[in-house]
């Protein structure tokens, strides 16, 4: 239950900075931030912060080539589905919302890596101790 947590935090980061509909941080900045730049500011932050916060433990957990190897599985995955005749890449919003979804699993994995790690190994992560 956790993993899904993780990730759906990660797929509302992702989904409301940037996604095909009209409901989305980049459209509202755009056409608002004259008006409203203050909140436009402080919703760009809270967002930059969730990022950061994402990113640094993924990096930290699974590095850049964790990050390759489940954004590979994540389009292997796609490439079957749509061999299979499950999915349709001609429609561009679904494309972007593959592509939103595969980001929110790295993030998501990133981020539930040292746990997953735990229960599987019985080893828990010591971050590093600068002196």
């Amino acid at each position: 239950m956790s993993f899904i947590l993780r990730w759906l935090f990660a797929f509302i980061l992702v989904a409301g900075t940037f996604n095909p509909t009209e409901w989305n941080y980049f459209r509202w900045a755009g056409t608002n931030y004259s008006s409203q730049m203050p909140l436009v500011v402080l919703l760009g932050l809270i967002l930059t912060i969730g990022y950061i916060i994402y990113l640094r433990a993924t990096l930290r957990s699974i590095g850049a080539i964790g990050m390759f190897l489940v954004l590979a599985l994540v389009a292997a995955i796609v490439w079957v589905l749509y061999d299979y005749g499950l999915l349709d890449l001609k429609n561009s919003g679904a494309l972007v919302w593959l592509g939103i979804f595969a980001m929110s699993v790295v993030l998501g994995i990133g981020l539930s890596w040292s746990f997953v790690r735990r229960a599987l190994s019985g080893q828990h992560d010591v971050d590093d101790v600068d002196d």
